[in-house]
């Protein structure tokens, strides 16, 4: 029997279900990568490297490797450099470099006055032994320009990625196939997918093979999606914050601009990639039954704060309101 080939989502679903295997943006003058994949190299903060001795066992879960930024506070106020890098298991120009990030140090420690080479390799050897950040000034001497220093001229810039939006090629494979499903529960998918393209014999096909795929690698456990607020008890897909329900029209549609305030190349839709539990440094918490499909708005609301912690300051809110006398329209 031939095996039955699985039908093309529309182009702008598969674009943004494949999207969630990237990184969150990032400008020239941060030394992290622009929306690559979240395999990439990881840079890992010394102090989290320092206090945290279960991630200096772990380096080998890094597919493309890792490297730890030292603050240059920290280098050169160590008795010995050489044992300080020794103690940490680093070594200058291999898995590790000096991070520049502020002025001060880099007059204090200049490193083309010690000699050195800016990094511009993400796999050892570096290339170097530091990298630089530093912003401009406002001052009007010629040494208040901003300094890039390596990882600032190839395609694409920055050193790598943030260590707590790290996943392996396989969890970013697995998010985005729970991802689809995720979109199938909406209530109105099959119908929307149909009116982006798709045949309604395609559409009930994909669904069916996703969800069977879900099942077979224990993706489509309800009570785990319904107790991380994916879905209701309906088994329908809701934002995580406001539990509204969603349309499958809200992956299409781009968000609508103030008057005004219109953006000519606005790619925002209205319904965007939700992390349950936030991502923070300890956790990967890019992973399934954590992802779900949320509205913009709450998306922005909740930011980095985590669900819980902003709905119990939206109580506060609103509580105070009503203390005060103020009503709610």
């Amino acid at each position: 029997m031939p095996k039955i080939k699985k039908p093309k989502l529309p182009a702008l679903l598969e674009r943004k279900i494949s999207k969630t295997g990237q990184t969150r943006g990032a400008d020239d003058d941060v030394i992290f990568q622009n929306r690559v994949n979240r395999c990439n190299t990881v840079l890992i903060p010394f102090h989290q490297w320092k206090n945290n001795e279960d991630l200096r066992n772990s380096i080998d879960q890094f597919e493309r490797g890792f490297i730890v930024l030292i603050g240059p506070q920290d280098y050169f106020h160590s008795d010995n450099p050489k044992v300080f890098l020794e103690t940490y298991n680093l070594i200058l120009g291999e898995n590790a470099l000096i991070f520049y990030e502020t002025r001060y140090d880099w007059n204090l420690h200049n490193p083309e006055d010690l000699g050195w080479d800016f990094a511009n390799s993400r796999t050892a050897p570096l290339g170097g032994n530091y990298v630089a950040r530093v912003p401009g000034t406002t001052a009007s001497s010629q040494d208040s320009g901003k300094i890039n220093r390596g990882y600032a001229t190839q395609s694409p810039k920055g050193a790598g990625i943030r260590l707590y939006e790290y996943a392996s090629t396989e969890t970013i494979a697995n998010c985005r196939l729970q991802l689809e499903a995720i979109y199938w529960h909406c209530h109105d998918a099959i119908d929307v997918a149909v009116d982006f393209g798709m045949s309604k014999e395609d559409a009930l096909l994909r669904k069916e093979m996703c969800l069977t795929e879900c099942a077979e690698k224990g993706l489509l456990d309800y009570d785990k999606l319904y107790s991380q607020r994916i879905i209701n008890k309906d088994k329908v897909t809701v934002c995580p914050f406001c539990l509204k329900k969603l349309s499958g029209n809200g992956f299409y549609n781009r968000l609508e601009q103030p008057e005004g305030r219109e953006v000519p190349d606005l790619t925002v839709t209205e319904i965007n990639l939700f992390h349950i539990n936030e991502l923070k440094y300890g956790e990967y918490n890019h992973r399934p039954y954590n992802l779900g499909w949320g509205c913009h708005h709450c998306n922005v609301v909740v930011k980095d704060s985590g669900i819980y912690p902003t709905l119990h300051w939206l109580q506060e809110v609103i509580n105070r309101n009503i203390e005060q006398g103020y009503s709610i329209p």
